[in-house]
């Protein structure tokens, strides 16, 4: 699966692995793979992805930076996919959410976690117990706040991403 991704700052990747080890039973994202995803592009060979990126690059053409925050800890108590429950850093940015309505006109749906199911977040761990969950997501945190300035072709399936584009795009 490919995806486009905001480029998660090192305060935040950092603070989401500092959490993780408060859920000791949970599976926790290695540090460097945490994402935040803007749109899934869906799967298939490398000649369908440059296709799409190819695209995906045209509509995101005079896309300006955008803020964003991270405002606290939720979590989804049954996973979409996965193992559950999923404890994650809860994101807010309104030019965020227009970017994937955006993108969502351009490209297919994934059911169940876009469009309206949208909920941008940062995955900190997966599974482990509901109390240990439920512990963390009492906790209040300081704001992070940055300036999204790029974006990332992320390919989940080697754990890698294959490309950037800057923002105003």
């Amino acid at each position: 699966m490919y995806s486009l991704n905001v480029a998660i700052p090192a305060t935040v990747a950092a603070l989401a692995g500092d959490l993780a080890m408060e859920l000791p039973r949970a599976r926790a994202r290695p540090r460097g793979e945490h994402t935040l995803v803007v749109k899934r592009l869906g799967g298939g060979d490398h000649a369908a992805y440059a296709r799409i990126e190819g695209r995906m690059r045209d509509v995101l053409r005079g896309t300006a930076p955008f803020a964003i925050r991270v405002t606290g800890v939720e979590q989804f108590e049954t996973a979409v996919t996965g193992p559950s429950p999923v404890v994650y850093l809860a994101v807010e940015s309104p030019g965020l959410r227009t970017l994937h309505e955006r993108l969502c006109e351009e490209f297919d749906l994934v059911d169940g976690v876009e469009g309206d199911d949208y909920t941008p977040h940062v995955t900190v761990a997966r599974g482990g117990t509901r109390a240990a969950a439920d512990r963390l997501v009492e906790r209040e945190l300081d704001p992070i706040e940055w300036t999204v300035e790029e974006l990332v072709f992320h390919d989940a399936e080697r754990g890698q991403s294959v490309s950037r584009v800057s923002l105003p795009a």
